[in-house]
């Protein structure tokens, strides 16, 4: 088996890590090892932790790390990184010095035709990154009401024909079950007018497999707890970098760093805080960290990655 995955954003995630040889790293999304193998050697005595909820991605990047035979030590660790907290718990971790999440679909699910996620190839509906569970893309087009449907392709797919997709679906599946990535593609095309569709030349069913996934995965829900979580997971000094691939991520993640940075909840007009709630993070980069014009020209799918970094305060009390 091979999981292959190209890391994005890598030398911006390097430095913005401040990687210490003696310190501990966690990658929240482990993938095929592209960034954590860079992390990795940098380490010398540290320890670096990764979290996967792909079986291959465990098993192929445990691989990659023995194969390198570096000094520093190497936990995988199979589960979903919005319970990075309790998963560092079980493995007797309490604080780490530097935090990755790359929120991105690896290079290698996307490549390997059978686990769905892409509309450019005819596969079976499933888009599980945690193929152990139950709910699949094939399940929420199948049994979800056109209602449910429509919620999940406006809101998590930003889809404006939402509504006509939604119902064209429903009448489609009433004849046979919908079961292959390209029926849902041609229902797609289906739906949306020729005349309406997207200027830039994006596929028509970008929108509608990007909120499946998220649907199937439960990626935005849990996203700003688990953020949270993360930052105080970190020792004073400590970076935390998150690369975002579409717009609600980063609206999230955006948030979620501010309210760190400034939590307070005062009147803005009030000439002093009296909620006394203090900071715990400081903005390392106030726009979020775009692809170059030489990476995106190595590797297309860069081209929606935003990488937004913070820092642990010394003090909780220090701006």
């Amino acid at each position: 088996m091979e999981f292959h995955h190209l890391p994005v954003l890598l030398n911006e995630c390097l430095e913005g890590l401040k990687i210490r040889p003696d310190g501990t790293y966690l990658d929240c999304t482990l993938g095929g090892a592209g960034h954590s193998s860079e992390i990795f050697r940098r380490l010398e005595s540290g320890l670096l932790i990764g979290i996967d909820r792909d079986a291959d991605a465990i098993e192929a990047a445990s691989a990659r790390m023995a194969a390198m035979n570096g000094p520093a030590r190497f936990l995988a660790v199979r589960g979903n990184f919005h319970d990075a907290r309790q998963l560092l718990a079980d493995a007797g971790v309490t604080r780490v010095d530097g935090i990755l999440a790359d929120l991105g679909v690896s290079s290698h699910q996307l490549d390997v035709r059978e686990r769905g996620f892409s509309y450019h190839d005819d596969a079976p509906l499933d888009m599980r990154m945690d193929r152990s569970q139950r709910l699949s893309a094939y399940e929420i087009v199948n049994t979800w009401s056109e209602d449910e449907l429509n919620r999940i392709l406006r809101d998590f797919g930003e889809e404006n024909w939402a509504r006509q997709i939604a119902r064209v679906i429903c009448d489609r599946r009433r004849a046979a079950p919908i079961e292959r990535t390209s029926q849902l593609v041609a229902i797609i095309d289906a739906a949306i007018p020729k005349k309406f569709r997207a200027k830039d030349g994006s596929h028509p069913a970008r929108r509608t497999f990007q909120a499946l996934r998220i649907a199937v995965n439960d990626e935005l829900t849990p996203l700003q707890p688990a953020l949270n979580d993360l930052a105080e997971l970190l020792n004073p000094g400590g970076r935390l970098c998150v690369i975002t691939f579409h717009s609600l991520e980063d609206r999230i993640v955006k948030n979620a760093f501010r309210t760190l940075a400034d939590p307070c909840i005062c009147p803005k007009n009030m000439p002093i805080c009296v909620c006394g709630r203090k900071p715990t993070v400081k903005l390392i980069t106030r726009k979020p960290i775009t692809a170059s014009p030489g990476e995106l020209a190595q590797n297309p799918r860069a081209r929606s990655a935003s990488l937004r970094i913070v820092e642990k305060l010394e003090d909780p009390g220090h701006a």
